[in-house]
């Protein structure tokens, strides 16, 4: 069995780089920016009366947005979650926790995910890396991730080249596909497939729509790189350069988006990696995207308590309903189909 204590320093590790070190992509933006809004003068619309409800897993959201998956497996995270979590309650927004697999090495850390003691009623999503079925997971560890948080679905997440740059890395990926598939037809609960930082491409989206998951979180580049993240906690000077060489390794968001929407058609897409304020939220709801999800911007906010974490997801709301107000769009739906994206 894995060193339990491993999993609870690697948990504390990114933790603390991701709230104290610089590890945001240096060159690669998230693509966003090739994109603006036509303005409109006459909106036609009343502000106040604009919709952006949405549903997702048979659950309704007040907002488009997610919670995106960081943390957990060590006191300090469960700090974290129980305030993200809060926050999402009070919000009427969904939350994904960070990698479970610390707490299915050990019983004992199940406490530091299981959220549904302040968040009865958000869409909750479980996590495992999906690297796991090609080691000693199966369809038991899948179920005991959902049962344990009581989740509406379960995240797969890849992570191929943060593995490949950490030391002791998992890096046999050879037929995990058919692994992922056998648990999208086994689990009883929708599979959402999520890349960690460095995006999915159209023929990985449509691989894992074959599969048969329910949706795909593309998490592009652009945001926090994973291979900075494992730079900074390299035990050797070797394996700090190569995971620096990868530092801007990624397919940037907006394309990762349209990959995506063509690869998989038929599947809700998430948006992910580096999404910064509710503007660009709405870029990513134009182009196809059915939540858009943030992580490091959320765990800057929760590091300072639940109400500057409302208070935040209240002003990417107000953003998000501002630009739909600016170019006319009522609903999700008009926002998606609208003309004045370009």
């Amino acid at each position: 069995m894995p060193d339990d204590t491993t999993h609870r320093n690697r948990k504390l590790d990114h933790l603390r780089i991701n709230l104290q070190e610089d590890v945001q992509y240096r060159e690669t933006r998230n693509g966003l920016e090739r994109y603006r809004f036509i303005h409109q003068a006459l909106p036609n619309l009343e502000l106040n009366a604009i919709d952006f409800a949405t549903t997702l897993f048979e659950k309704k959201l007040r907002a488009p947005f997610l919670i995106s998956s960081m943390t957990g497996g060590a006191g300090e995270a469960e700090r974290i979650n129980m305030t993200l979590a809060a926050a999402a309650q009070a919000t009427g927004i969904a939350m994904g926790l960070g990698s479970q697999r610390a707490a299915i090495e050990d019983a004992s850390l199940a406490y530091t995910y299981q959220v549904r003691r302040v968040a009865p009623d958000i869409l909750l999503f479980a996590n495992l890396g999906a690297i796991q079925l090609n080691y000693t997971y199966a369809i038991d560890e899948c179920r005991r991730a959902v049962e344990m948080i009581r989740a509406d679905a379960l995240i797969l997440h890849l992570n191929a080249i943060q593995e490949a740059v950490q030391a002791g890395g998992n890096t046999n990926w050879k037929n995990l596909l058919t692994k992922i598939e056998q648990v999208c037809r086994a689990l009883g609960a929708p599979v959402i497939a999520k890349e960690v930082g460095f995006g999915i491409s159209e023929d990985a989206a449509r691989q894992l729509a074959s599969a048969g998951v329910a949706a795909i979180d593309v998490a592009g580049a652009g945001g926090t790189s994973w291979a900075a993240v494992e730079a900074m906690r390299a035990p050797t000077g070797f394996l700090r350069r190569l995971a620096e060489a990868f530092w801007d390794w990624g397919i940037p968001t907006a394309e990762s988006l349209q990959f995506a929407r063509r690869g998989a058609p038929d599947l809700p897409i998430i948006a992910s990696g580096g999404i910064h304020d509710g503007i660009e939220a709405a870029k990513c709801l134009a182009l196809g995207a059915s939540l858009v999800g943030f992580a490091s911007p959320m765990l800057k906010l929760a590091d300072q308590g639940v109400e500057t974490t409302i208070e935040g997801i209240k002003l990417l709301e107000e953003e998000l309903r501002t630009v739909m107000f600016g170019i006319g769009a009522e609903n999700l739906r008009a926002l998606e189909a609208t003309r004045y994206l370009e």
